[in-house]
């Protein structure tokens, strides 16, 4: 096995565990560097083999084009709407995320979690509890509760392996065939395709979304689908804020037009937290940490560790989203 020149693109406030990972899981097999944002980008990125990109919110145009000896592009993360991927395209260099698998767990638990305090009125509870009010709110149970998944790759089945314990419906939505094997083990109630997604929607009493973010996805929760939603279902959301017209979601919030929701991703990140959705008893949110756990930091480390030394066994990498 060839030993690569590698260069690691931090973002720099979240260094750890994200980076520490990476270092940890290539090693001393082959030469690795952080970029220096203080010094010029061409002399950093000649020779260099492999781009691994915190995030794939690091890489510009102007370091795509110095990166002319380089044989693999890896964003250490799942979605790349941030990233500039039809530009890279034009410069030949393939490019692999981490995708959904090496995230499904924290994602999945994330968005239990969101239904189990919204059920149990959470915020609520925690402002009665400080008033010294007991025995409220009056909370509801999740058995026989529909939980529509839009988007039944691995984090939506990661949840709905979680969500059946507890007795909850299981209605998935997908563009894909679901192979046999997944169903047979999950056993969803319904699972359908984006033309059934009206359907899912209206009878769901939690809409969880799942979906990556792209023309085909922005705002597929707008405002005529929010009102099709029942008054007391709440709209789950740990995927990408754009998937919802949060304008429509933040009006259906306010007047309660829906039950609630929690949120872990906005479409302007970070929002404004002064807004007035934010400070309903039945919205919960979080800032985009669904992902963020020790484990997914080491999978997705794995994974770009793994194809570092693909492309130097001269193999194709895993994973690639440029072809």
């Amino acid at each position: 096995m060839d030993r690569l020149n590698v260069l690691l693109l931090p973002v720099r406030p979240i260094y750890s565990p994200w980076c520490v990972d990476i270092r940890a899981a290539i090693g001393d097999r082959h030469e690795l560097r952080d970029l220096d944002d203080a010094k010029p980008l061409a002399p950093q990125f000649a020779g260099v083999d492999v781009v691994i990109d915190q995030g794939g919110s690091r890489g510009t145009r102007e370091m795509m084009d110095a990166a002319t000896d380089c044989r693999l592009w890896q964003i250490v993360g799942t979605g790349f709407d941030h990233f500039d991927l039809a530009y890279i395209k034009t410069k030949g260099i393939p490019t692999a995320n981490t995708p959904g698998l090496f995230s499904d767990v924290a994602l999945a638990e994330t968005a239990m979690m969101f239904i189990i305090m919204v059920s149990r009125r959470y915020q609520e509870s925690v402002d009665y509890f400080r008033q010294g009010r007991m025995y409220d709110p009056i909370g509801y149970e999740l058995e026989n509760q529909a939980l529509g998944i839009v988007g039944f790759g691995a984090s939506g089945q990661a949840l709905a392996r979680r969500a059946k314990p507890f007795g909850m419906r299981i209605l998935g939505i997908d563009v894909r065939e679901i192979e046999s094997e997944v169903l047979d083990d999950i056993q969803p109630d319904f699972m359908g395709t984006p033309d059934d997604l009206d359907r899912v929607v209206a009878e769901s009493d939690f809409l969880s979304l799942h979906l990556h973010l792209n023309d085909e996805t922005r705002h597929i929760i707008d405002g005529r689908r929010l009102r099709l939603m029942k008054p007391t279902a709440s709209i789950i959301n740990v995927a990408r804020g754009a998937l919802v017209d949060e304008a429509a979601l933040y009006e259906a919030l306010v007047e309660g037009k829906i039950g609630g929701a929690g949120l872990d991703v906005f479409a302007q990140e970070p929002p404004d937290p002064s807004l007035p959705v934010y400070q309903l008893p039945n919205v919960v949110v979080t800032p985009h940490i669904a992902g963020v756990t020790d484990g997914t930091s080491r999978r997705r480390a794995a994974a770009a560790a793994e194809n570092t030394d693909r492309i130097a066994r001269g193999l194709e990498p895993l994973y690639r989203i440029d072809l």
